[in-house]
């Protein structure tokens, strides 16, 4: 078991004050919320000053999507104006030389960071105080303690830690029991999307209007652009999600109030002309820090009991908050840094250039042309093309988890190193071996088929392992299974595939067939 810092560490957090905890506060650029500067036992003060740098090694490191790097870097300037004279924003090429201008000298608080480069930068200032995280539900220490007792030898689970948060935040609970008698709806939340309907019959999601402050940074990106110090993939603009407090609060009454109900039977379904569906678009806000889990959970909470909207749908969008969004911020930091070097499955091939640059035109394969075009245009889609159309291919085709987990983090306006480590390492790609998860999340055409409405004008079938009309799902999942048949033959839920395996008459043409394929855009 890994925790969060060494023992040295462990003591600079406990090091305290009195009075005042620091001469100023320092919020990161995913800290914007209220709930990072109330006051706390020890720590920042009511009108505490305010630190905030906005690094440009940041965005020079990687290549970001532009939507994202604009969404970040307008919630911090959004954020700045509403402090006002508090707060003392520096823009500056590191964050070490944005503190040696906004706090030379004196003492620093600052939450505990959302990743472990971030923590081991805090920790290695002597002056710095590091307070408890906020944003999340559970405290790290508690999420060690229920892990310990309950990891064993099958692994960490998810379902059994989302009972004890359920519990312990008394989320759809009936004196100590579930509301309904069940903990989860997914039978219910399962179903395709509506035979012959292009869209669902809901209300559209929250949209922003864009301001100066909106317009200053796009002129930013596009003059480093020009002179080279950065670079990006995808498109950018009209902003799409929210990079205020007020702007994520109108998102979270309109779900709650127009979509939530609709949510829960197709949260898996997709649909190529609305990529939206009926999720919250809420998760950028969440990551952010412009949103706190708890109201999230509590307004569909409220929205359940006040009889608008059924239990499946509340449950549902519960489950993402509560459940799995908490389970992926604690096994970050539970698993170690390490953990992003994990490849049980030996996947080292690269990502191929079309994959990077998300060049959707190059795609012939309608489910994976649509998707990508999703992310290039506007740096999201929802979690089941993740998983099931991009994390799928990649798993497939053996690209290196390391690097898809990248791809991911940087492409996506909500994606975050605590985020997309866990959920592509552990979940989409499988290289853990099955710490997390019981079996790798991959399929052939026919899951896509159910699920959405891709297949039906594709130039492939999903029914095709062989020949010119071969789904590269199909055929790829056939693949997979072959190369993989020996590290899966333990697990109970890969038997029978790996039985069916056996039983292909024409495996070795559609083998042949992949390698001719190679990286070539499917």
């Amino acid at each position: 078991m890994a925790g969060t810092g060494t023992k040295a560490d462990r003591r600079k957090q406990r090091r305290r004050r009195s009075g005042s905890a620091g001469e100023a506060h320092w919020l990161f650029g995913d800290q914007l919320g209220p709930h990072f500067l109330t006051p706390a036992e020890e720590g920042p003060g009511p009108d505490a000053p305010v630190v905030m740098i906005e690094s440009r090694a940041v965005l020079r490191r990687r290549r970001f999507h532009r939507a994202k790097a604009h969404l970040v870097l307008s919630a911090m300037r959004h954020r700045a104006a509403e402090l006002g004279d508090r707060v003392h924003y520096v823009r500056a090429g590191t964050y070490g030389e944005g503190l040696a201008q906004a706090a030379p000298r004196g003492r620093l608080t600052v939450h505990h960071p959302t990743s472990w480069a971030a923590l081991g930068l805090v920790n290695g200032i002597d002056r710095v105080t590091v307070l408890p995280a906020r944003g999340f539900l559970v405290p790290l220490a508690d999420f060690r303690t229920w892990a310990d007792e309950h990891g064993g030898a099958q692994g960490l689970r998810q379902e059994g830690f989302y009972h004890w948060v359920r519990r312990r935040h008394d989320l759809l609970m009936d004196e100590g029991d579930p509301e309904g008698g069940r903990w989860n709806y997914d039978r219910d939340n399962r179903e395709p999307p509506p035979r012959d309907a292009g869209t669902l019959d809901v209300s559209g999601p929250y949209r922003p209007r864009e301001d100066d402050i909106d317009d200053e940074v796009r002129r930013d990106l596009d003059r480093w652009e020009r002179d080279g110090e950065v670079s990006f993939v995808g498109r950018d603009g009209p902003r799409l999600f929210p990079a205020t407090r007020r702007e994520a609060l109108a998102a979270l009454r309109r779900f709650t109030e127009r979509r939530l109900a609709g949510f829960g039977p197709h949260e898996d379904a997709m649909l190529a002309d609305d990529p939206v569906m009926s999720h919250s678009l809420l998760s950028s806000s969440l990551n952010l820090g412009l949103l706190d889990p708890a109201e999230c959970v509590a307004a569909a909470q409220d929205a359940w009991r006040s009889g608008s909207v059924p239990l499946p749908s509340a449950e549902g969008y519960i489950r993402q908050v509560a459940g799995w969004r908490e389970y992926m911020w604690h096994l970050y930091w539970y698993f170690g840094p390490d953990y992003r070097r994990e490849n049980a499955l030996e996947h080292t091939a690269p990502l191929p250039d079309w994959f990077t640059e998300l060049d959707a035109d190059a795609v012939t394969a309608r489910c994976l042309s649509t998707v990508l075009a999703q992310v290039r245009d506007t740096g999201w889609t929802h979690h089941i093309p993740r998983l099931m159309v991009l994390g799928s291919y990649a798993l497939q085709r053996g690209w290196h988890p390391e690097a898809v987990t990248d791809w991911f983090h940087r492409c996506f306006v909500d994606g975050y190193d605590w985020v997309m480590l866990p959920n592509v390492v552990g979940m989409s790609q499988y290289a853990d071996g099955g710490r997390m998860t019981t079996k790798p999340y991959t399929s052939a055409g026919a899951y896509i088929n159910r699920m959405s409405d891709f297949c039906g004008p594709c130039a492939y079938r999903p029914g095709d392992r062989v020949g010119e009309r071969a789904c590269p799902y199909t055929a790829g999942y056939w693949g997979f299974l072959h190369r993989q048949r020996d590290r899966l033959s333990g697990s109970a839920r890969m038997r029978r595939p790996l039985a069916n395996l056996k039983r292909l008459k024409d495996l070795d043409k559609a083998l042949r067939q992949l390698r001719r394929a190679g990286d070539a855009p499917p």
